[in-house]
């Protein structure tokens, strides 16, 4: 059985700032262990770590048994490469290092190469079937079957675009679980999976005799299948035997602690003070009293050295500002919207101010649904000019949007290749066709609003899943948008910028749809449009889960 091991690890950022130190915990064998903390501490950085991606400063990490690692926007920002390549990328080294091989003798064959082409051809399938290759073909066959409901040769080579996010991180999931690594790292393996998926996750998790660290932000997640939670948050991991239940007492109660180790070390600081500046005092007129005024100035001195305990973290202090703008009574209008080979007509009318979540199982089409809208409609001109750079959906009937409806699109993948190479302040600095231009007062000072400050001179490329969400809930706040199209805006957000977009929505003026697999979000929706798996398009009073 295999297991995780780290000891003292501290990690630097290129600005000479600690990102974390003195990072000790174990993943022991067949545990389940949940990696939690607030976007932006570290916690992809700590999983790189532990997977070998990136060295320490300082400190040790063990491990045994294999390692199988998904990353976090696992295949989401490779769209064009096919599903092949998702699965070599998750498949154990030996794998990896021969399917390169194998993929250029194939591609030298199919260009017509000769007797040497041939022979390196022959040796690289020799190669992949001692590597273990062939297994490996049977395991993406039964993942894909399940999955895809095809098998692997129809789909090998399919985009990963043309799969929904869903579809990937499932794929992706079943191929790490079913393989024989020992040791899983999973960042963030509940995202873009609808409810029915994360149950299924949950149980998997729960079932599975590997040792495995996972990040999540996601309560029942948590909740349903970590064992342990380890918190990384100022600057150090703390360790939580217990599961997500407890977790908020435990944190409580260090808080606790905390303040009061500092109230203890405050009193016996200003005590060691008071006798120090009273032996000098009296030494002043009694020779006598050096000697104990040296010693009480070398007792104050180590103590003030030794330094006081950690005080208790600081809590996030996110403020969403999503104004929006009246609009005409009706924001969206549908009739006979038919989405091609997703779903059948269906009419919707959306009306200004509603808060509609969009429910249903991965691969129906919510997420085109909202692309459409965010579009234009079947107007794109009356689009702002992000969404006409948006792919188009095929579709027939008419999806229009209503008097003054300016949408505003939040991308589930966070692809944004207009940001590509660009810091957060050059990007708010030089504006665009649809949100006016920031000097760098006002650019900060929006940053700040997000807790981003720190990475104002970042490429966007370069920040955490949650700084990215942040960033781009930013964006849709100066944009003016009026009606908010939102593809699963909480996936990489934590609780407390969760929290935060919550509250922004609450005060937003304008019309909101959402995409969401989130059971808390939900909770702040008045009306729900289900996409059913068998392409009806349906109105609900509550949420609906179990829609397969």
């Amino acid at each position: 059985m295999g297991f995780v091991d780290l000891s003292g690890v501290r990690y630097g950022l290129g600005d000479g700032r600690t990102l974390f130190s003195d990072v000790s915990f174990r993943v022991g064998e067949g545990a389940k262990v949940a990696l939690i903390g607030a976007n932006g501490t570290g916690k992809t950085t700590l999983l790189r770590i532990v997977t070998g991606a990136l060295t320490p400063e300082a400190g040790t990490v063990a491990h045994s048994g294999g390692l199988g690692v998904m990353r976090q926007l696992v295949g989401m920002r490779d769209g064009l490469l096919p599903l092949r390549r998702l699965a070599v990328d998750l498949a154990p080294p030996p794998v990896r290092a021969v399917a390169a091989r194998l993929a250029d003798a194939e591609a030298r064959m199919d260009a017509g190469g000769g007797e040497r082409s041939q022979l390196a051809y022959a040796q690289a399938l020799a190669d992949w079937g001692e590597s273990g290759g062939y297994e490996f073909d049977v395991l993406c066959d039964t993942v894909a079957v399940s999955i895809l409901g095809l098998p692997w040769e129809k789909v090998k080579d399919r985009p990963l675009r043309t799969l929904s996010g869903g579809e990937q991180k499932r794929f992706a999931l079943q191929l790490l679980l079913r393989g024989r690594d020992e040791v899983l790292v999973l960042d963030e393996p509940d995202n873009f999976l609808d409810v029915p998926a994360k149950r299924e996750l949950e149980e998997a998790i729960r079932a599975s005799d590997k040792s495995i660290l996972f990040v999540s932000h996601d309560r029942e997640v948590l909740a349903n299948a970590a064992g342990a939670i380890v918190t990384l948050e100022a600057g150090t991991t703390w360790t939580h035997g217990g599961g997500f239940a407890t977790w908020h007492e435990a944190r409580s109660a260090r808080h606790e602690r905390f303040e009061e180790l500092r109230r203890r070390w405050d009193e016996e600081h200003h005590k060691l003070r008071e006798l120090m500046l009273m032996y000098k005092n009296k030494a002043a007129f009694n020779s006598d009293m050096a000697s104990r005024y040296r010693a009480a100035q070398t007792r104050l001195r180590k103590f003030e050295e030794a330094g006081p305990p950690p005080a208790p973290p600081r809590e996030q202090d996110l403020r969403v500002k999503l104004t929006g703008g009246r609009t005409g009574k009706r924001a969206v209008i549908c009739e006979q919207l038919e989405l091609e080979d997703l779903t059948f007509p269906f009419d919707l009318e959306v009306w200004y101010g509603d808060r509609v979540a969009v429910l249903g199982a991965n691969g129906t089409g919510k997420s085109h649904f909202l692309r459409l809208l965010a579009r234009g409609g079947s107007d794109p001109e009356s689009a702002p000019a992000a969404g006409r750079n948006l792919d188009p959906v095929r579709h027939q009937g008419v999806a229009r949007l209503g008097a003054r409806v300016r949408p505003g699109h939040f991308s589930q993948t966070h692809e944004h290749p207009e940001f590509d190479g660009r810091s957060l302040r050059e990007i708010l600095w030089d504006g665009s066709e649809e949100r006016p231009s920031l000097d760098r007062s006002r650019a900060m000072s929006a940053l700040n609003r997000y807790e981003l400050t720190a990475q104002s001179e970042q490429d966007f490329a370069t920040l955490s899943g949650g700084q990215q969400a942040r960033f781009m809930v930013l964006m849709l706040e100066l944009s003016g948008a009026t009606c908010l199209l939102l593809d699963e805006p909480t996936d990489n957000l934590d609780l407390a910028s969760a929290e935060a977009l919550e509250q922004g929505l609450k005060a937003f003026e304008g019309t909101v749809l959402a995409v969401t697999h989130d059971r808390w979000f939900t909770r702040g929706f008045d009306r729900f449009v289900v996409f059913q798996e068998d392409g009806e398009v349906v109105e609900s009073d509550e949420p609906v889960w179990d829609v397969r």
